[in-house]
């Protein structure tokens, strides 16, 4: 594999930016520097909002049917394409080579579900009140989009959002993740190459801030989409407020697993020490905080731990890893504090809880028990290989705690009771909810939060709303 110099796509042309400037990128396993990405600034800019407004009068005028052609077209490139996408997500993102196939195939079935979904975004008659009127409600795309993804899904975080717009009739400037920029790039590739009129889809690169504050105001820009943490989300969910643009915010969670003492537990310690250290745990939806009922405690710690032992950590191209590297060192630092200030305040390392190597981002898959509230990590997002597991007593207490922190996105819970699911189906405040499985995030199904893991949705039925007007359209025979 010969991982590429990654530049921008604008106006339908692959080119380094204007001003030559690029920025590093590093190999998360091996710390090399292995490419590099171009650097946009603001004139870069400027032709990708002039492109996206020259894009969405074509594109809107493709009808939902042809669009979705092109869309089929894009999922068949993406999967003919996997085996060489793949290893360029391992070297840029530390996933192990399993996960980035999975991603990339997977990004595929989201394109066809939101290319069938654009068919089907019906407006409605209204009955009127009087005879000769005519009532419709009618949707139209919202306009040139603005999405803003991060690192730890590199292809995922984008195509939900590419799928959803395109599928509406949208334009889109996607800013992708500079420490990841050759997987989605080749997605972006894959949709050109399948026939989107030039415009329609740009791809840009550089300093977050300096983009986010440029294109979210500009007057271009009529919806924006932000997947990334709940500080970053707000401040960029206040500047769309502040000039009226829609916005679709995904952001940080805590989620929260309950074990009642009737779960299936060999099931519960299997399913959620999977979904544990998928993506070494830099997941938004990672299971985090496991409040274990007294009955089954120590029986979950023991199978949990078990499970946690045979995760073989290594380079993600190693075909035994089934836990890559970290992404960059920010997260092996966060973590190892985490863990250090929750022993001190009396919690107990049941496995990991240490870097391995002196080469590379590589973290212990980490479980620590007895851990107190106080403790840092029981509050903010570890975003790594770390679970935290604690002790309840009665029904309440568990709910309580799930619903303890601002954040509402993910959570799980096990119960072979029909009652008690029901209940805590309902007691728990999150945009998810995932009862004795790990169900969660399939093309047709919703995907947010609630609190401050935002609003909105990127999936389902709920997702393509967002990139639609409304207008109410009443006519009266002469």
């Amino acid at each position: 594999m010969t991982y590429p110099n990654v530049e921008l796509h604008i106006d339908g042309k692959w080119r380094p930016s204007n001003s030559g400037k690029t920025i590093a990128v590093i190999n998360p396993a091996t710390e090399d520097k292995i490419g590099t990405v171009a650097h946009a600034e603001k004139a870069d800019l400027d032709e990708a909002l002039a492109a996206a407004e020259k894009g969405f009068k074509a594109w809107r005028a493709v009808a939902p049917f042809d669009r979705a052609k092109v869309m089929h077209k894009a999922a068949a490139l993406l999967r003919e394409r996997a085996d060489t996408i793949a290893p360029l997500m391992v070297a840029e993102q530390g996933k192990t080579l399993i996960e980035a196939k999975g991603e990339t195939l997977a990004a595929a079935d989201v394109i066809e579900w939101f290319a069938e979904e654009g068919k089907r975004s019906y407006g409605r008659v209204i009955p009127a009140r009087g005879p000769g009127i005519y009532q419709l409600a009618v949707k139209e795309p919202v306009g040139p989009v603005a999405a803003f993804t991060p690192w730890n899904f590199p292809i995922n975080q984008v195509v939900r959002k590419l799928s959803a717009a395109l599928a509406a009739g949208c334009s889109i400037i996607v800013k992708a993740p500079e420490e990841t920029p050759a997987s989605p790039a080749e997605l972006i590739r894959a949709f050109v190459d399948a026939g989107l009129p030039a415009g329609t889809v740009n791809l840009v690169y550089g300093v977050p801030s300096e983009i986010s504050e440029y294109l979210i105001p500009h007057p271009t820009i009529r919806k924006i989409s932000f997947t990334g943490s709940t500080n970053v989300g707000k401040q960029l969910s206040a500047l769309a407020g502040l000039h009226m643009k829609r916005a679709t915010m995904e952001l940080g969670g805590h989620a929260p697993v309950i074990v009642f003492n009737d779960a299936d537990v060999d099931a519960a310690a299997k399913i959620m020490s999977a979904a544990k250290y998928r993506n070494a745990g830099q997941v938004c939806i990672s299971p985090t905080r496991f409040m274990v009922q007294d009955g089954v405690y120590d029986k979950f710690i023991e199978q949990f731990v078990a499970n946690t032992k045979k995760v073989k950590v290594g380079n993600g191209m190693d075909k035994e890893s089934r836990m890559g590297s970290l992404a960059n060192p920010r997260r092996v630092d966060a973590i190892e504090k985490m863990v250090q200030d929750a022993v001190s305040k009396g919690a107990k390392v049941a496995t990991g809880g240490n870097r391995i190597g002196n080469k590379g981002f590589f973290f212990e898959p980490t479980v620590v028990t007895d851990v107190p509230k106080d403790a840092r990590a029981m509050s903010e997002e570890p975003f790594g290989p770390l679970a935290l597991i604690s002790p309840f007593s009665k029904f309440d207490e568990a709910a309580e705690e799930a619903n303890r922190l601002p954040f509402g996105l993910a959570s799980y819970a096990f119960t072979s009771s029909t009652k008690t699911a029901t209940a805590i189906g309902s007691a728990i405040e999150a945009g998810m909810v995932s009862i004795n499985s790990f169900g969660l995030a399939l093309p047709e199904t919703p995907f947010g939060g609630v609190k401050d893991s935002g609003h909105g949705s990127e999936g389902g039925t709920e997702a393509m709303e967002a990139y639609f007007n409304t207008k109410f359209i009443t006519q009266t025979g002469v």
